[in-house]
């Protein structure tokens, strides 16, 4: 059985993070009953006897002693951090494991990625090194950040640069949590643009989420749940719908939001943690979804949320509706898991490689440009050291790069007759 990962960095990052762990605890509890340590938890969780002492000695097998995450947290920050090794989650963690400052990043991509990236390194390295000593088989990486703040965007690609260089033969996937267009940070689209680039060439995997479109959905679930209209597959349990029913006693305002990323998380890894009809792993992702390592942004969407009604369509009836490439007409990966989320009796979760991720990063685009063209909050950035304007130009090109890659991919729909046929020399 194989391991991962999590690192949870800056303020969004760590608690999307908590979110994840409660609810894979939940999900685990629901069907281990006899509390033994197995393959399942074993992906996310070591298993650690802690009565010779607080390091302890792993165990791998028979009762569960003390469950610990496999997560490194990462922060600039210490309220979050600290208000989860004071919460109920508190037994989950390494507290050896944990990275915080207490300035934070003010806000500035330049301070996270260049000022804590050069003075932590050497400390996020050992961290990373030692959670992975205590993997047998380490598959993955997962990333939680977000792109608007400094410490997500800045030291968040700076730690993908890190796994990178250190752990090449790694899946690095990031869970990337993208600005609205009327957030609060003034500077968000300098910071996204800068830590975009960072995401095109050191991330295997990302999967971009619209902080916007998890508002709507949670009002959605929201306005469904008071009207009395919820799904009647849908219990009120469901973690995608409530965190009642777990280790919280009180929900805070961004958890709604929160859980919906965090059972993304977990329904994109049920497969491999979990027994099923047709099993995928992680690996198979990158290889089935990605044909060009720049366009590895995968656009997710996930099933029950507030009715069961599109569970019931199976996806191979869905493939004439599509528009595919035309020199992969069959570009599909299905998994079967017989394992469905807390408060579920069916989940679907849909991951595509496809071109409608461009309108977001068009939008991304527009908001940069305008900051930028008059130079506003620029010397913020470039009073750090390592900082130039240049490192602005760079970003943007790459990012007006990758757009103009998903344009060509978007110029060929319906050109399969037209598509050019190998020559095969004999």
């Amino acid at each position: 059985m194989t391991q991962s990962i999590v690192v949870q960095v800056g303020q969004c990052g760590n608690q999307v993070g908590c979110r994840f762990w409660d609810l894979a605890l939940r999900e685990h509890a629901s069907v281990n009953k006899k509390g033994i340590y197995d393959e399942a938890l074993n992906s996310f969780f070591r298993n650690v006897d802690t009565r010779g002492g607080v390091d302890g000695a792993d165990v791998s097998s028979g009762k569960i002693c003390s469950l610990k995450a496999r997560a490194v947290l990462i922060d600039m920050e210490e309220g979050v951090v600290n208000e989860l090794l004071q919460g109920p989650l508190q037994e989950v963690f390494d507290t050896k494991q944990l990275i915080t400052d207490v300035s934070g990043s003010g806000n500035n991509w330049a301070v996270g990625h260049n000022v804590y990236g050069s003075q932590y390194r050497d400390q996020i390295l050992e961290k990373l090194r030692k959670t992975a000593e205590h993997c047998d088989c380490l598959q993955c990486f997962f990333v939680i950040h977000s792109m608007g703040g400094g410490t997500g965007s800045g030291l968040g690609t700076f730690v993908l640069k890190v796994l990178e260089d250190d752990f090449p033969e790694v899946h690095r996937f990031v869970t990337s949590v993208y600005p609205s267009a009327e957030d609060d940070v003034i500077t968000s689209p300098y910071n996204s643009v800068l830590a975009m680039k960072e995401l095109t060439e050191h991330a295997d995997c990302v999967l971009p989420i619209e902080n916007q479109a998890l508002v709507d959905i949670v009002n959605k679930i929201n306005q469904m749940a008071s009207s009395g209209k919820l799904g009647a597959s849908m219990k009120l349990s469901s973690t995608v719908t409530s965190g009642h029913g777990g280790i919280k006693t009180q929900e805070k305002p961004f958890d709604a939001m929160n859980n919906i990323v965090a059972n993304l998380l977990l329904n994109l890894t049920s497969s491999a943690r979990f027994e099923g009809s047709l099993n995928m792993d992680l690996n198979e992702i990158t290889m089935n979804l990605v044909p060009f390592p720049r366009l590895h942004y995968l656009v997710s969407s996930l099933t029950p949320l507030y009715t069961l009604a599109d569970v019931n369509v199976p996806p191979r009836r869905l493939q004439p509706s599509l528009s595919f490439i035309s020199w992969n007409q069959e570009g599909w990966k299905t998994a079967l898991c017989s394992v469905p989320p807390v408060g579920h009796s069916h989940s679907l979760l849909a991951v595509a490689n496809n071109t409608c991720v461009k309108p977001t990063f068009i939008e991304l685009k527009d908001r940069f440009v305008k900051l930028y063209r008059k130079k506003a909050h620029l010397h913020h950035y470039l009073q750090i050291d390592g900082m130039e304007q240049s490192c602005f130009t760079e970003a943007f090109n790459s990012l007006t790069s990758l757009i103009e890659e998903y344009d060509k991919l978007d110029a060929t729909k319906g050109s399969l007759a037209d598509a050019p046929r190998l020559s095969i020399a004999v």
